[in-house]
This record gives C-alpha cells, sequence and structure tokens, in this order.
C-alpha cells in the first residue's frame, strides 16, 4: 500500500552543505599555510567534508505533480508528494514518478466486431497514477503496462459489440451508435485491468470507427439499399394514406360516383403520380374512362 511520508524542509540541509564544504576547504587551505601537517585541522577537514556529502545527498527537489518513491536498502519506506526542495535520509534510494494526467493516443487497431465484420476502431484515453507503489512495484514498467492493456481493452470491446444494427437487430449497444454508453463501458474496462498498476483511466473515448476498407464498399452500399428501402417505404405508406383520404372525401361529399373498377383505376394512377420518381405527365382524355 502507498505511504505518504512528509520530509523536512531541505533549505537548512542546503545552506548546512555550503557551510560544511566551505569549512572543508578552509581547512585545507590552511594547512598549505601552515607548511607542516596538522593532523586536527586535517581531520576536521575530512570531517566535514564528510558532513557536506552526508547532506548534500540527501537533499532532493520534488516539482509539482511529481512525486519520489523512497526505498531503504529495498525496503519501500514510503512516497513523497510533497513539492519544493526537501531532505531525507541519504541512504534512501529514490524513484521519481509523475502525477500528472497523460494522453494515450491509440494506433488503430483492425479487429473482428460481435457479427466477425473486420472493422478499424482506436481510442483516447486519459489517466494518471493515483498509486506510487503499485506503479513502482507491482509491475516492470507502468507506461508499457498502460499501452499494452489499453489495446486489449479496446479489442475486447469490438469483439463483445456489433458495429450497428444491421445483422444483429436485437443488440442493446451497437459501436456505431453506442455514444456514451460504450465509452463508459471501455473506460469501466480500463480501470479494472489497470487498477492493480495504480493508474486510474479519467476518460477514455473512441477515436477512430470505420469498416476496414474490404468491405467498406459493400457495407456503403448495403447502407445505401437499407435506406433506400427504408425511404420508399415512408413513401408507399404516405401515398396510400392519400388516395384513402381522396376517395373517402369524394364519397362523403358526391362530387363523383365510382364503382369498384374506376376506383381501382383511380387508386393505380394516384399510386403511379404518388411514387414515381419523376413528375406524372399529363393525358388528355377525351373518351370516356372505360376508352
Amino acid at each position: 500500500m502507498e505511504k505518504i511520508i512528509k520530509p523536512v524542509s531541505g533549505y537548512l540541509a542546503f545552506v548546512l552543505a555550503i557551510l560544511f564544504v566551505a569549512g572543508s576547504i578552509g581547512c585545507f587551505v590552511m594547512q598549505g599555510y601552515l607548511g607542516e601537517p596538522n593532523g586536527f585541522v586535517i581531520i576536521l577537514g575530512i570531517i566535514l567534508f564528510i558532513l557536506f556529502v552526508f547532506t548534500a545527498k540527501g537533499i532532493m527537489i520534488v516539482n509539482p505533480n511529481h512525486s519520489r518513491v523512497l526505498t531503504f536498502f529495498g525496503k519501500y519506506v514510503g512516497t513523497v508528494k510533497k513539492n519544493g526542495l526537501l531532505w531525507v535520509n541519504p541512504l534512501y534510494r529514490s524513484y521519481n514518478i509523475s502525477l500528472r494526467q497523460n494522453n494515450l493516443n491509440g494506433q488503430t487497431l483492425k479487429v473482428n466486431d460481435k457479427m466477425g465484420n473486420p472493422i478499424e476502431i482506436a481510442a483516447v484515453i486519459v489517466w494518471y497514477v493515483s498509486d506510487t507503489y503499485k506503479a513502482a512495484f507491482e509491475v516492470d514498467n507502468y507506461v508499457q503496462y498502460v499501452n499494452v492493456q489499453s489495446e486489449a481493452a479496446v479489442r475486447h470491446l469490438a469483439t463483445n459489440c456489433p458495429y450497428d444494427r444491421m445483422e444483429d437487430e436485437s443488440a442493446e449497444i451497437t459501436l456505431r451508435d453506442g455514444g456514451e454508453k460504450v465509452n463508459e463501458l471501455l473506460e469501466l474496462e480500463l480501470n479494472e485491468r489497470l487498477k492493480p498498476a495504480g493508474i486510474t483511466v479519467k476518460e477514455a473515448r473512441i477515436s477512430h470507427l470505420a469498416y476496414a476498407p474490404e468491405i467498406a464498399g459493400a457495407m456503403l452500399q448495403r447502407q445505401q439499399a437499407t435506406a433506400i428501402v427504408a425511404a420508399r417505404s415512408k413513401i408507399v405508406e404516405g401515398a396510400v394514406g392519400m388516395v384513402e383520404m381522396a376517395l373517402e372525401q369524394l364519397s362523403r361529399k358526391q362530387i363523383v360516383h365510382l364503382d369498384e373498377e374506376k376506383k381501382a383505376a383511380m387508386v393505380s394512377n394516384l399510386m403511379v403520380v404518388l411514387c414515381g420518381e419523376k413528375a406524372a405527365t399529363p393525358i388528355l382524355n377525351t373518351g370516356s374512362l372505360y376508352q
């Protein structure tokens, strides 16, 4: 588990380090002026130099949104998240881990969706380190771990959802129409996969989604055909309603009296006019309806 520690300020240690090194240099300079070896001065200079090394080695700088993981002979001591000039035990070994948010622009992957259609998919992920202990010691390289697990999560999402409802009309969620729900599923799976590494995913979104090039043309034709059929269905439905309304009003207002044969002819003509792609060409009939 992550353990936060708060070391002492490093400004006093910095001043002491300067004093120790200055005193050590002064002792050796004094020994040079004395000419003859003076054991006390030499020993004092060596002690001051050792104190300088000991003090200076414990000084560290922690930048904003960064941390230092400390170990003592292989044992985890704690994590420093306080920013500024600090001083810790010089025997500690520190590892720098950034706490900033990172963007992962995943590469475009070619996978098969739930229905077996080859598609291309990519995602953009925003993540950050939330547990420095796990990031430092539970995985070998947490950045590489994020890249690999993110790709695996995107592949798993694509294989469990159809691209659209053209082949699976009963699907609750599709990649193309799922929107925020698809992004929520991806974010949830990423957090589960990256939790052992102490990584938290703040946001995950599908950035690229398309059919693979080898079937894109066929799927486009299929979508166009589906749209045409749907449009024709609406046109026919509207035309039937208009014909029904015309016959009803003619009958109610008793403008003309039509038998079944005349009604059939009128319905046929109206349907041709209303459902035709081109404008109807009027024809003047100088005879009777039956000619």
